[in-house]
C-alpha cells in the first residue's frame, strides 16, 4: 500500500475553479499607474536591443508562469527546459492588475537559487523582433520595469542554450522575497484586480505546470495553503 506522503503527491490540485470564483469580483480599472508607459517606438527600440544581444541559434523565452499558459506571441516549438540556479516565487508586490492598494496581490518571478524547470518557447526567425515587442509590451510596459529581463542558461531536451526570461531576479521596494508561506497565501487568496484574481493567476500557473508534467514543490505548498484559507471563509449566503 503507496505510503499517505505517496498518495498525497499523487492527488491532484487542491486549489479549484470553485476556489477561484469566490475570489473573483468586479473591481474598476485605476487608470494610469503613475509610471511612464513605453511608447510604440519605445517598444520596438527595447526590442531591437534585446535581439541584437541574442545569441546564436533560436530565439528562445523561458516560460515559468503565465506565459506557459497564455504565451503572448506565436511560437514555433515549445521544449521542456530548466533554468539552473532560479526557482519560482511569488514575491512581487501588485496594487493593481491582481490586487489593490487597499488588498495587495502577489505575482510570481523567478530568484536564485535551486532549479526551476518550465517551457522554452522558439520563436520563429521571421517573427523574432515582433515577438519581443510583444514579450516588452506585456511583461516591461513601463521605463521603470526595463531592466527586468535578462539572458539565462537553460537546459532542454536539445542541450544547452540561452533564454530570454522577464522578471528574473527583480529589485525594487515592492519585492518580498522570503515571506512566509502562510503569509504569502493570504494574500493571494485575498487579492483581486480588475484583471482577476491572484489566486486565479497560481491556479492557470499551477494547471499549466501539471499539464506539461511539471510539479513545483513551491506552489504544490502554495496553492494548498492558498485553498485552506479560502476555505475557512464563511459560507457564502443563497
Amino acid at each position: 500500500m503507496p505510503s499517505s506522503s505517496a498518495r498525497t503527491a499523487a492527488a491532484g490540485p487542491h486549489l479549484t475553479q470553485a476556489h477561484v470564483d469566490r475570489t473573483l469580483r468586479v473591481v474598476p480599472d485605476p487608470g494610469p499607474s503613475g509610471r511612464t508607459p513605453l511608447t510604440d517606438e519605445d517598444i520596438a527600440a527595447r526590442a531591437a536591443e534585446l535581439l541584437a544581444e541574442k545569441p546564436p541559434g533560436p530565439l528562445y523565452v523561458f516560460a515559468y508562469g503565465s506565459l506557459i499558459w497564455k504565451p503572448g506571441f506565436d511560437f514555433a516549438a515549445r521544449h521542456r527546459a530548466t533554468a539552473p540556479g532560479w526557482h519560482r516565487q511569488f514575491c512581487i508586490e501588485i496594487d493593481g492588475w491582481r490586487g489593490t492598494p487597499e488588498t495587495p496581490g502577489l505575482m510570481l518571478a523567478i530568484v536564485s537559487g535551486g532549479s526551476c524547470t518550465g517551457v522554452a518557447l522558439e520563436a520563429p526567425e521571421a517573427e523574432a523582433q515582433a515577438a519581443l515587442e510583444a514579450m516588452v509590451r506585456r511583461e516591461t510596459p513601463y521605463a521603470e520595469f526595463s531592466e527586468m529581463v535578462r539572458w539565462i542558461s537553460i537546459r532542454t531536451e536539445a542541450g544547452p542554450a540561452r533564454a530570454l526570461v522577464f522578471w528574473a531576479g527583480p529589485t525594487g521596494e515592492r519585492i518580498r522575497r522570503g515571506l512566509p508561506p502562510a503569509r504569502a497565501a493570504k494574500m493571494i487568496a485575498h487579492a483581486c484586480g480588475h484583471a482577476g484574481s491572484s489566486t486565479e493567476y497560481l491556479h492557470n500557473t499551477v494547471a499549466a505546470l501539471e499539464a506539461h508534467g511539471i510539479r513545483d514543490r513551491n506552489l504544490w505548498q502554495l496553492q494548498r495553503l492558498v485553498a485552506e484559507e479560502i476555505d475557512s471563509w464563511p459560507a457564502e449566503a443563497g
